[in-house]
């Protein structure tokens, strides 16, 4: 676990925290495994082992604080960092007014520190205000850049072309109007004075804090904006069209889900129930195919016996018609056993042994129904471990006797064991 230094002690110069949504203060934790972006939290959040998309409160982690020496013992980073800002507020060598805003050393701590370690030491000269500006650089937020075309049309104010890009304006990488454009009024006549009482002084924190708020929300507007593309906007609607239409159809549905997940993602969620919707009519399709083919087995199981074929038929249009078809029995005694079934020609048969052979002429089952039913029932061995004479008769739909001794003659010849 890495111990470093966070070289701002502004909170708003952070990103705020993952799990609450507050302010960051030292220290906190940085999570040394997601990225490219840092994902920071708060010491309640990580105590609580907060989660979220792919960190996992295992991951690796670092503690970010400035409370240690840089440069010198009795000044902490922290405060080095002070330090440079208030020289740079207040000028240098108005060393009173550096201990002022300072707080914590004298006039004299200040110039003596400040001269020893920044302007007579060529070794660390100006080291931290670069480390300061590069890390300002990386987080400062850059304008909306404006990427369907490399050279971006110039609408006249208030033209149409301009309504459709929100006034957006291209050669300023910025719009005419921001979301909440009013937000500064409410702060423009603050100021922050000695003699502010408690109260007055904690409502003048809370708005700007109120105000800071909306900051965050216009530049997360401009952000959803930018990542998904929506400056253009008719380039936008010509893209969606070319969508099939119930692909365009769910994209006006669930565009307002747009602002909670990134342009590809929502993307991906868009096509993925696309799809789900062409694989129910292809199951469907497949459905149908497979009914097809378990009626022709029954066609060429029942094709040589007249009596049973007879019965099939009148089955088949009473279902044909919507009616409940009647199923005729006959008697044990008028009933004769029928003749084996005839496997020469089949589709096949070359593919049985001698015994499955035998065992589709007994039980009057082509060969390519056999193999069907045989390759399911050993699937779902291998799946469960074993299988059941239940099991066997919910997988194929055919006749219970026929299911039973197709089952009991692969456990005889050990193609599948039971459960």
């Amino acid at each position: 676990m890495d111990r470093l230094a966070s070289f701002g002690n502004d909170p708003f110069d952070k990103p705020p925290c993952r799990g609450c949504s507050s302010y960051l203060a030292e220290p906190y934790i940085k999570c040394a495994e997601c990225g490219p972006s840092p994902f920071l939290l708060c010491l309640q959040c990580f105590t609580r082992g907060f989660e979220y998309k792919k960190h996992q409160s295992d991951h690796r982690y670092e503690i970010m604080t400035s409370d240690f020496p840089v440069l010198e013992p009795g000044w902490t980073a922290q405060e080095e960092m002070a330090l440079l800002e208030a020289v740079m507020d207040c000028g240098f060598g108005n060393w009173q007014d550096v201990a002022y805003q300072m707080r914590t050393k004298s006039k004299e701590e200040c110039e003596s520190h400040y001269m020893k370690n920044y302007i007579n030491n060529p070794l660390f000269s100006s080291t931290l205000l670069s480390l300061r500006q590069a890390e300002e650089s990386r987080t400062a937020d850059s304008a909306i850049p404006f990427k369907p075309t490399d050279d971006p049309p110039r609408p006249t104010f208030d033209s149409v072309l301009s309504r459709d890009m929100a006034g957006y304006m291209p050669a300023r990488a910025d719009f005419m109007e921001e979301f909440d454009n009013y937000a500064e009024w409410d702060l423009k006549d603050i100021d922050f004075v000695d003699d502010d009482s408690d109260i007055l002084h904690a409502l003048k924190v809370s708005v700007v804090d109120i105000y800071h708020s909306r900051l965050k929300e216009r530049q997360r507007r401009k952000k959803i904006i930018r990542d998904h593309g929506l400056i253009n906007l008719r380039k936008f609607q010509i893209l969606e069209r070319c969508y099939p239409k119930e692909v365009q159809e769910l994209y006006d549905v669930m565009r307002r889900f747009a602002r909670v997940a990134g342009p590809i993602e929502h993307d991906k969620f868009i096509e993925s129930h696309a799809r789900a919707k062409v694989y129910e009519r292809v199951k469907r399709v497949r459905e149908d195919e497979r009914r097809k083919r378990t009626m022709l087995c029954d066609v060429l199981q029942y094709i040589q016996d007249g009596r049973a074929c007879q019965q099939w038929l009148s089955k088949q249009a009473a279902i044909d018609a919507g009616i409940t078809p009647v199923v005729t029995t006959i008697t044990m005694s008028g009933r004769r056993s029928a003749p084996p079934l005839n496997l020469t020609g089949l589709p096949g048969t070359e593919k049985l042994d001698e015994r499955e052979k035998e065992l589709c002429q007994v039980v009057r089952l082509v060969p390519g129904a056999y193999l069907e039913y045989k390759q399911a029932l050993l699937n779902e061995c291998r799946r469960q471990g074993g299988l059941r004479l239940a099991q066997a008769r919910a997988l194929i739909k055919i006749d219970v006797n026929k299911t039973r001794k197709i089952y009991d003659f692969l456990i005889k010849e050990g193609y599948i064991n039971k459960a």
